[in-house]
């Protein structure tokens, strides 16, 4: 059985900006929202996603990074669902890289995140995991908890010049990756 794809949420619609709620229940309705999420995330190229972005008000996102599209380099790794994820500490030092979103189509900025986290979060069966991540992965997990923080990354980028469009980017990137006969 194929699960739908569903609705995202597109920037400027209020559950964008609304902070997330906690989960207080992990049942299968849990199971199921986190299945449907995960195959609207994957139907959507997308490396993360968080369950405003889907019009659900609860503190979920799922982390998948994976070469694709999108994001040509991403490192590969399973999904892991985050449930009530908290950042618990980081490094002090900042990384300004590109960032695209589901919920931003078409365009990327320039956004700082910090380069090395600690945080802990819930699996599905409510279990506190503790974990830290640093590079690609951390900043993925900064995006995904600024959804539900009510900010998508547009409240992050510091200037209208560190913005660019996709498409623009793309072929920035082509150009500046020579092929080889590997490619």
């Amino acid at each position: 059985m194929s699960l739908e794809a569903l609705p995202i949420a597109q920037v400027g619609q209020a559950i964008l900006k609304q902070p997330a709620q906690p989960v207080k229940m992990f049942d299968d309705g849990l199971n199921q929202f986190v299945e449907q999420l995960l195959t609207t995330m994957l139907k959507a190229n997308g490396i993360g996603i968080a369950a405003p972005q889907v019009f659900d008000p609860r503190a979920i996102m799922i982390i998948a990074s994976k070469a694709n599209p999108r994001y040509p380099d991403a490192p590969d790794m399973q999904p892991i669902v985050m449930i009530n994820p908290k950042l618990l500490s980081h490094n002090n030092i900042t990384d300004k890289q590109y960032e695209g979103c589901l919920s931003v189509p078409g365009v990327r900025g320039l956004v700082p995140r910090y380069t090395e986290i600690e945080f802990e979060y819930q699996d599905l069966k409510g279990q506190i995991h503790r974990q830290s991540w640093q590079g690609f992965l951390a900043r993925i997990f900064q995006h995904e908890l600024d959804h539900l923080l009510g900010k998508t990354w547009l409240d992050r980028v510091e200037s209208n010049q560190d913005i660019i469009a996709e498409s623009v980017l793309v072929q920035q990137m082509a150009n500046s990756h020579p092929k080889t006969s590997e490619n």
